[in-house]
């Protein structure tokens, strides 16, 4: 799929194809939410509007009011009249057309968690979309009104949601114990009126709410729910209507191990058939993808992947990692300078095309920083020659 725009917000020029997992790469403010907004936005536009109205959102069939209430309060400037335009699948699209209409198509297709996931909590429990207002984008408001039915509805009177044998492998129930949660599991507590997510160690040493939590566990938590919704306890490998995934800097706050469990979380869901679409600004994400590119061209073995995620090798992480290995993987870099985007999926060191050499900017200090003890190692052997 193609999704093209032009002179919307801080992008002048982006030109995307989507692979099985695309990458989006760059600065703050450069226009990555906003392309993965818009892809969602001509995904599942009649779902989007239904939901605007079922909570009593209001637009007028107008797009700056539209694009208000869609991005966020303040976010109608993004549009620039006759200057903008947008493409998706190679066809031309009348975006001020298709807002003024209702559209008859409300199924969903994509599921998207936002980098503001961890305002989705209040007090520890999943906030409903009513609790927003008309001006807070409508991904944050959704993404918190799905984990919120999530643990009200398929959970029912269970208790522990952390560790779940039914939604996740027992090889990333591991390595997640190790790198965030440790010694605790994370439980509903109805001992109140008001139900609260807790953090709760085996021996009856109480519990810690959401407030005492880690910053990385207050992250960590929503996005766990958002992965418990994409993997259902079924014998149905995904979610039958959703195609498209969108997981927005999963590595926010988190250890290098902790990330390495969420990448073949992530990975899981590729493999599952979800296309997939990040954003990052972590190095380690991309070597991540440079050694699977590398490994699947040169025909690596699915142990050697897993080596370097330390995951366990079992079978059922052998088939995952022999199933990645032959995805497409595209990555895009959001150039601050010119507003363009440009494809560095080769993640090639000595690329000539802006951005590529340095991943986007995201290994532009480790190269100053050899550079700069490589130059000092020198002039102390020449004073030492001397």
């Amino acid at each position: 799929m193609h999704l093209q725009l032009k002179n919307i917000g801080q992008i002048t020029d982006a030109d995307i194809r989507f692979g099985d997992l695309t990458v989006f790469v760059g600065p703050q403010a450069t226009g990555k939410s906003i392309a993965f907004q818009f892809l969602k936005l001509l995904l599942d536009l009649g779902h989007i509007q239904e939901e605007m109205i079922k909570y009593g959102v209001d637009w007028s069939g107008e797009l700056p009011k539209f694009f208000d209430v869609y991005f966020g309060e303040g976010m109608h400037g993004l549009w620039r009249g006759g200057e903008s335009d947008v493409s998706w699948a190679g066809r031309p699209v009348n975006l001020p057309g298709l807002i003024g209409r209702m559209r008859r198509n409300k199924t969903e297709s994509s599921f998207y968690v936002p980098a503001q996931r961890v305002l989705t909590l209040r007090n520890g429990w999943p906030r409903p979309f009513s609790d927003y207002s008309s001006g807070d984008p409508f991904v944050v408001a959704e993404f918190s009104e799905k984990i919120r039915v999530l643990v009200e509805r398929e959970f029912g009177d269970q208790v522990t949601l952390f560790p779940q044998p039914r939604r996740l492998k027992k090889e990333f129930r591991e390595m997640l114990e190790r790198s965030v949660f440790r010694s605790f599991g994370l439980e509903i507590d109805r001992s109140s009126p008001q139900k609260r997510l807790v953090l709760r160690t085996g021996a009856d040493d109480g519990s810690l709410p959401y407030m005492v939590w880690s910053a990385g566990q207050r992250e960590f938590v929503p996005l766990l729910l958002g992965f418990y919704w994409l993997l259902p306890p079924t014998k149905m490998t995904r979610r039958r209507e959703i195609e498209w995934v969108v997981l927005e800097e999963l590595e926010t706050g988190l250890h290098p191990r902790a990330i390495d469990a969420l990448l073949l979380m992530t990975l899981e869901l590729v493999a599952r058939g979800y296309r997939v679409c990040l954003s990052t600004h972590s190095t380690q994400v991309l070597e991540a993808l440079w050694v699977i590119r590398r490994l699947g061209a040169n025909r690596g073995s699915p142990q050697s992947l897993l080596r370097v995620f330390e995951a366990p090798q079992t079978q059922p992480m052998q088939k995952l990692a022999g199933t990645v290995m032959s995805k497409s993987i595209r990555i895009y870099y959001f150039d601050p300078e010119t507003g363009k985007t440009k494809d560095i999926s080769a993640l090639d060191v000595d690329g000539e095309e802006a951005g590529e050499d340095g991943w986007g900017g995201l290994s532009e200090f480790s190269g100053r920083a050899n550079t700069a003890v490589a130059m000092a190692v020198a002039n102390a052997r020449r004073r030492e020659n001397r």
